[in-house]
């Protein structure tokens, strides 16, 4: 499969397509939007909010959501803010969320199964990480984007003129639900 991606990225260059997509660094609307992986938000989440290439800062990972103040996430934000002119913060969740559901426990047992060391797991305890907490799913979807608002605007290196808001999309329509304002 990563061949067939490589000779296509090839016809890519040669074809100059990459013309079309030609923008600076700097997101256009000056927001910075945190969602979920899922493949269903690929085209859909830009689509269904008016996003082009070169609009936005996009960061994805599994829930979208914020759970560690000192995580990546949290920095590519601050640097967007810092350093990109990022002005507006949107974290979307969405329904019917995988990582919603993910158990903990079952993952550390698949790990397992896929060869790694039981001590090895164990070891993350002395790095402050208990793996099944930290790789298991969360409650609510309006719950855990609101607690990554919240997060956020209580960081104490993000700026308080930054807007941030909480929404929840759905994967099918791409309706938008407000979950927290994007109030200063």
């Amino acid at each position: 499969m990563i061949e067939e991606i490589l000779e296509y990225n090839k016809k890519f260059i040669e074809e100059k397509k990459y013309e079309d997509y030609r923008t600076d660094k700097y997101p256009n609307k000056k927001i910075a939007v945190v969602t979920c992986m899922d493949t269903r938000l690929v085209e859909l989440l830009p689509a269904a909010l008016g996003f082009k290439n070169g609009d936005i800062k996009l960061i994805k990972n599994a829930g979208g959501i914020i759970t560690s103040p000192f995580g990546s996430a949290v920095r590519s934000l601050l640097i967007g803010v810092y350093k990109l002119n990022v002005e507006n913060i949107m974290i979307i969740g969405h329904k019917e969320c995988g990582a919603k559901i993910v158990d903990g426990k079952e993952v550390k047992e698949l790990m397992i199964q896929r060869g790694i060391k039981p001590e090895e797991i164990e070891t993350m305890k002395y790095c402050g990480v208990d793996v099944e907490t930290w790789i298991g799913g969360f409650e609510s979807t309006s719950k855990a984007v609101m607690d990554s608002v919240m997060l956020l605007r209580e960081h104490p290196l993000m700026p308080k003129d930054v807007k941030i808001g909480g929404y929840i999309m759905d994967p099918v329509t791409g309706e938008i639900e407000t979950i927290v304002e994007a109030d200063i």
